[in-house]
């Protein structure tokens, strides 16, 4: 049997692909995390289905799991918030995995970041203004960031920085790229992006600190900072210009 890393998406269950929802329905087994998907994501589960949360378990607990229900010749899905690709533990749990002889597939979902930029109504590469995005994070009570990838050094792009599991770091991290950004620098936090309880603020590095501690917001928040953000116009592209070189 087969072990799916399903991408769950950003929380609304009509944003699962419909691949994810097929293995949902065929999978007697699904292991999830609590903290960001909701039951009415779990309800694609087929009935009887093992539920497994893993917001208060460890990875050996976690990998029994999956290793257990191979054994039984159960599917798993395994759920991951957003999609895969991104802060998921998919390499060290496929790892482990492949270390117990226990097949696994990758099902990819909507990342966070893509659907707080729809919620905001911004495309985040702008011609000749931004044409990159940054996607990261910032250290806390996590695992350590590489010398290498210094949020002040994202900052020198001036690229659009979409930075998740960094809400309760809002006013260090202003102050760290504010000085290539510009304090008036649109900048906006999507908590809870596409689910009942969605809350936008939309700002500047000058404030958007104070907006963050005044709602209270601590966890599943997306922060997103650089002149597309603010919708900064920019040049038309060339894909639909009537007179580029269709040759």
């Amino acid at each position: 049997m087969t072990v799916h890393f399903i991408g769950a998406g950003p929380g609304a269950p009509d944003l699962l692909t419909l691949r994810a929802v097929g293995l949902l329905n065929a999978s007697p087994v699904c292991v999830y995390a609590g903290t960001y998907i909701d039951d009415a994501i779990l309800a694609h589960c087929p009935p009887g289905a093992r539920l497994v949360d893993t917001a208060r378990l460890d990875l050996d607990t976690i990998t029994k799991e999956l290793v257990d229900a191979h054994r039984r010749g159960d599917d798993v899905a395994r759920l991951c918030s957003g999609d895969p690709s991104l802060y998921s533990a998919l390499a060290e749990q496929s790892a482990r995995l492949d270390a117990a002889g226990v097949p696994w597939d990758v099902t990819p979902g909507v990342p966070a970041y893509a659907a707080a930029a729809a919620t905001l109504r911004i495309e985040l590469t702008v011609p000749e203004v931004t044409q990159s995005v940054v996607l990261t994070r910032t250290q806390a009570r996590s695992t350590a960031m590489p010398d290498t990838e210094a949020l002040s050094r994202f900052a020198e792009t001036r690229s659009t920085l979409v930075l998740h599991l960094a809400i309760t770091r809002i006013r260090a991290l202003v102050e760290e790229i504010v000085g290539e950004y510009g304090a008036g620098c649109p900048a906006a936090v999507v908590f809870h992006a596409s689910k009942p309880d969605q809350l936008v603020l939309n700002g500047t590095l000058a404030d958007i600190a104070d907006q963050v501690e005044a709602a209270g917001l601590r966890q599943a928040a997306v922060i997103l900072v650089g002149p597309a953000v603010g919708r900064t116009p920019g040049v038309e592209s060339h894909l639909y210009d009537a007179c580029r070189d269709r040759a």
